[in-house]
């Protein structure tokens, strides 16, 4: 059984906490713990905007806090954000993610990542064998 507490983690293992631009993610299970996919918390900056395609990873969402929205970039369709509400980018869609406040959201990436990916220029994160 794996037990971990968010806040410990924030005052404690740095290595579990990545900020990149207007975002801070803390990686709660990461590739080496063994289940198959990550999952993390991520706060995304009142005001932000966020250009993301994860070529290499599926992501799943769900809003805990603030209100913002998402939109797809292949359709043009945008989709509010708020408490509740869960997004799934399961064709590695390429899309504009906007915070008009601090966004809390909970995050499963698969395949897992290892703990210290940053967003690449083109919105991704490296493939496992890259990073």
């Amino acid at each position: 059984m794996i037990v971990r507490d968010f806040n410990k983690i924030v005052e404690n293992e740095p290595d579990r906490v990545v900020s990149d631009a207007s975002w801070t993610s803390v990686r709660l299970l990461l590739a080496d713990d063994g289940m198959g996919f990550s999952f993390h918390i991520t706060t995304l900056d009142a005001g932000s905007e966020h250009t993301f395609e994860y070529k290499n990873h599926f992501e799943s969402v769900y809003c805990m806090q603030g209100k913002g929205s998402i939109t797809d970039l292949a359709t043009g369709e945008t989709h509010k954000i708020v408490p509740g509400v869960m997004y799934a980018l399961n064709d590695h869609d390429r899309h504009i993610l906007r915070a008009e406040e601090e966004l809390v959201m909970a995050c499963c990436f698969n395949p897992p990542v290892t703990g210290t990916e940053v967003h690449r220029e083109d919105g991704s994160y490296a493939a496992a064998d890259e990073a």
